[in-house]
């Protein structure tokens, strides 16, 4: 049988030699390639994160703007405005939602950015450097929103050059929102307040002028049928009838004609007990909606805190990558060094 040429083939014994007679530049190199690695790590820009869980508030956390919202929703309830199709969302619902939006608002974010010293010592004067600074400080605050398939609340991660900003500007960033969420809400419902009020305020003007209408209609009703009685001189009861048309009032007789028209201008419009209510609750939206000027729109389930390892640079991981590539280049230089690659002879 004729032998089969076999290329190609690999030396393992020959390599393992080559690269033990090389270990020395190997070793030289791997070091050399990590203490490199760790430090320009010691002078790389520091990344620190800390994140932050949120839920809704509770009542108590709101002030008065609970009894205000709460006030508004019962006159609307009373005055059939609300859809009762589906069930709406709690007070303290809305209120949460007004604050996540406000969370992950990137004017909020700009917002708080440019009145930091943090940003404000890191600003070099170069508008568009300056601007490129605010765009990552902006991007360092990441919102991720609650996920009921995996049982996930909403969360806020800050990534600061400190362990310390990260922590303090993270609860300045969550503080911020909840002040801004709080001054929307408050202006919202103040709008709403003085909505309610003109609304209500032409509700009673109408009231109003219905009864005067009715008081005054009966008025000059009963005057007349007092003329025709005294002219007719009617002073007994001549109708016959239970009920009398309005043209046939002069036939109860002058005395008891006189006697309803006194009664009725001593009594004055009559009004029925949606106007009294109306007018009680007109009495209280203009007495002002008295809210707190801020109040908490979250709460905390998992409280910011100094972190305790940074997000990078990770120096020892880049101590052991760089020393690993240090000792392949460090391998390739030894087997380079060889007159030739040790492998199988071509037969």
């Amino acid at each position: 049988m004729t032998s089969v040429d076999v290329e190609n083939e690999l030396d393992i014994r020959g390599l393992c030699c080559a690269l033990w007679r090389g270990k020395l530049w190997i070793v030289v190199l791997a070091v050399l390639f990590a203490v490199v690695a760790w430090s320009a790590a010691l002078f790389m820009k520091q990344a620190w994160s800390t994140t932050a869980t949120t839920d809704r508030p509770t009542v108590n956390m709101l002030g008065n703007y609970y009894g205000q919202q709460q006030f508004l929703n019962n006159l609307d309830a009373r005055s059939n405005t609300l859809s009762l199709s589906t069930p709406a969302p709690t007070i303290m619902d809305e209120v949460y939602q007004e604050f996540i939006t406000q969370l992950a608002s990137w004017d909020t974010r700009r917002d708080f950015w440019l009145q930091t010293d943090y940003y404000k010592s890191r600003k070099s004067g170069n508008n568009h450097k300056d601007a490129a600074l605010l765009n990552e400080l902006i991007s360092n605050i990441i919102y991720t929103p609650a996920d009921a398939a995996h049982n996930t609340r909403d969360n806020i991660k800050l990534v600061a050059e400190s362990a310390t900003d990260a922590n303090n500007l993270l609860r300045q960033y969550v503080a911020w929102s909840s002040e801004r969420a709080a001054r929307h809400l408050n202006d919202e419902l103040n709008g709403a307040w003085q909505a309610r009020s003109a609304l209500l305020q032409s509700q009673v003007e109408r009231q109003d002028r219905v009864a005067q209408a009715v008081f005054q209609r009966r008025e000059h009703l009963l005057e007349q049928a007092v003329k025709i009685a005294s002219q007719q001189g009617i002073r007994e009861n001549r109708s016959g009838t239970a009920q009398l048309s309005d043209n046939d009032l002069f036939m109860l007789g002058e005395p008891a004609l006189r006697a309803q028209l006194e009664d009725l201008q001593a009594s004055g419009p009559d009004y029925d007990i949606t106007y009294d209510q109306n007018r009680a609750m007109l009495a209280s939206l203009q007495a002002g909606s008295g809210l707190d000027k801020l109040f908490q729109t979250y709460r905390y389930l998992r409280t910011p805190e100094e972190p305790v390892t940074r997000d990078s640079p990770r120096t020892l991981f880049m101590a052991i990558l760089w020393g690993a590539v240090g000792a392949l280049i460090g391998s390739g230089v030894a087997l380079a060094r060889r007159a030739r690659f040790v492998s199988t002879p071509r037969r």
